[in-house]
């Protein structure tokens, strides 16, 4: 391809939407242009690594078994009800009628989709296991998009979904997919963390993520120094602290705390350290108050407390309600003399005096002891994981890292098949449930992901299994009609060869051509210039070396295939 032919408008400049190096590189080296807050449009670079990626996830798809399908975008918003999932993602789903006034939304995800076509087009063990996968635009109305394709509105995913007999197939089905990933993020040259992950609104019994570590990443997770145990934050246990309080705890006392509510204030005010505090949080289960505490120093991790509660369904209490329970405003709850469910954070149990609450306007209570002086319903490991905290697999450190989650692949058990009444007929004829996986790859976002962490100062360096083209192919003196022969048969041979190149032969200076060759990325440079081809050679270097080399231009073609296997 002609530099000149296509459309690569690189900016010198770094956008002031751009956030993070990835997007700025997006938008400068010309691969995507913003239309909205959210939305992108592909340009001829972008889209030609996009389907580099695209084509190594089908070809590992496909590898691993799974068939490819395509369904639609747009659903009728009763499939959504019969799942349930309707009111739960109502706010991210883009809603409209159509022209019959029935409701439709616009797909974030398939689940739904997949699992009434399979459960009316498979109804024997003899058709099961089955794989079914996609490569689609999913949308979703984003509060804040940003980041580029990394939280977009528009965005392109790989879905799979896997339907088994038993749960001995799901275990086969999820492994396959599991290392079908790890060669997916493998040959797009990325180095990636699989992490224990929380399943949210999807369901299920455990998932894992796939993680670019980049410390621009939006996922926060932590990982064990002493071992493999690596999880995301919503996700991620620790191992209580082994130390107790000594002694008996003295009485129960009260004392006045004007005006300091928060941890901070109350603990400068009564000279005690943060961690000696507890919280004490109202939220309201299926609208019922429960008291929830969680040590001073930590916050409480909601998505733990929803497993600890069997994913009924839980929100914060609002003011009144929490007057109501503890009968104080606001920075004065307590878990002494509540009468209604407590449920403590699992380092809460190991010491034997706190401060907490009084349950009174400005006063709070010392030498709170649990045991004695409070009902806890029960002890949960409920506050978020952070650095320093012990493994729960073997106790030693963890430390924190962040990170861009590229996939995830689900164990959903029976939620959407039991729904949707995807059933089949066993060897003996009786009818059972089918069980499922789901699996998903951010595929525009793994694109961006590969330059988060491929670039340096002068721009991307792709790595050779995605990058739009080959090499660059620069002709210094556009006006010198040997080097631009040269090139162009340069260029056809490496073509020939299944290497296409960028051959830059605009009338720009070289200075020019040059630092878009480095802003662009691609694997190789090559240049032809007078003085080159004065010795019948032309320069070749690596992207991310200084090196350069000098090669006989007969021997050029057999040379950059040597370099780029």
């Amino acid at each position: 391809m002609h530099w000149s032919k296509t459309l690569i408008p690189t900016l010198r400049d770094i956008p002031q939407e751009a956030e993070i190096p990835s997007h700025q590189l997006m938008l400068r080296a010309g691969l995507i242009r913003k239309l909205s807050g959210g939305l992108y449009t592909f340009l001829p670079l972008g889209l030609r690594a996009l389907r580099r990626v695209e084509r190594i996830v089908r070809e590992e798809m496909d590898r691993a078994g799974a068939i490819e399908v395509l369904m639609p975008a747009l659903h009728p918003r009763e499939i959504w009800d019969q799942s349930g999932r309707y009111e739960v993602l109502r706010d991210v789903m883009f809603r409209m009628r159509d022209r019959q006034d029935r409701e439709m939304v616009l797909g974030p995800t398939h689940e739904e989709i997949v699992t009434d076509l399979v459960a009316h087009q498979i109804n024997s063990y003899r058709q099961l296991p089955k794989t079914i996968y996609q490569i689609q635009t999913k949308f979703r109305d984003e509060i804040r998009p940003r980041f580029g394709l990394m939280r977009a509105k528009e965005f392109i995913m790989k879905d799979a979904y896997s339907f088994d007999a038993d749960w001995e197939g799901v275990e086969q089905s999820y492994q396959a997919m599991y290392n079908a990933y790890t060669r997916i993020f493998e040959r797009c040259g990325l180095r990636v963390k699989v992490v224990e992950a929380d399943t949210g609104a999807m369901g299920g019994s455990s998932s894992h993520e796939f993680m670019v570590l980049a410390d621009s990443g939006e996922d926060g997770l932590v990982e064990c120094t002493g071992c493999a145990y690596a999880a995301n934050l919503e996700r991620a246990e620790r191992m209580p602290p082994a130390n107790e309080s000594k002694g008996d705890p003295a009485p129960l006392c009260e004392v006045k705390t004007p005006h300091r509510r928060t941890v901070e204030e109350v603990a400068a005010f009564l000279h005690v350290r943060p961690e000696e505090m507890i919280k004490t949080l109202i939220y309201l289960c299926e609208e019922q108050p429960v008291a929830v505490l969680v040590p001073g120093n930590r916050e409480l991790n909601e998505h733990k407390l929803a497993r600890a509660l069997e994913g009924r369904p839980i929100r914060m209490a609002d003011e009144e309600t929490v007057v109501k329970t503890t009968g104080a405003p606001l920075g004065f709850a307590g878990p002494a003399g509540l009468r209604i469910p407590v449920y403590a954070d699992q380092e809460l149990k190991t010491l034997r005096q706190h401060v907490a609450g009084a349950n009174r306007a400005d006063a709070h209570v010392i030498h709170l002891n649990l045991a004695r002086d409070a009902s806890v319903t029960a002890f949960f490991d409920l506050a978020t994981a952070r650095e320093g905290d012990m493994c729960p697999r073997c106790g030693a450190s963890m430390r924190e890292k962040r990170g861009i989650e590229v996939g995830h692949v689900f164990k959903l058990g029976t939620k959407y098949s039991e729904r949707f009444q995807a059933q089949y007929l066993d060897a003996e004829g009786r009818r059972q449930t089918m069980i499922m996986g789901c699996y998903g790859i951010g595929v525009t976002r793994t694109l961006q992901a590969i330059i988060e962490q491929s670039h340096d100062e002068q721009g991307i360096v792709w790595p050779a299994t995605v990058a739009p083209y080959a090499a660059s192919l620069l002709v210094l003196n556009t006006e010198h009609a040997e080097s631009l022969i040269v090139a162009e048969q340069l260029a056809s041979a490496l073509s020939a060869c299944g290497l296409e190149t960028l051959l830059d032969d605009r009338d720009e200076r070289p200075g020019v051509k040059f630092k878009d060759a480095d802003l662009i990325g691609l694997p190789l440079r090559i240049v032809v210039s007078e003085r080159s081809l004065a010795e019948k050679k032309v320069e070749i270097k690596r992207r991310q070396e200084q090196a350069k080399t000098l090669i006989p231009v007969a021997e050029a073609v057999d040379y950059v295939r040597r370099m780029l296997s």
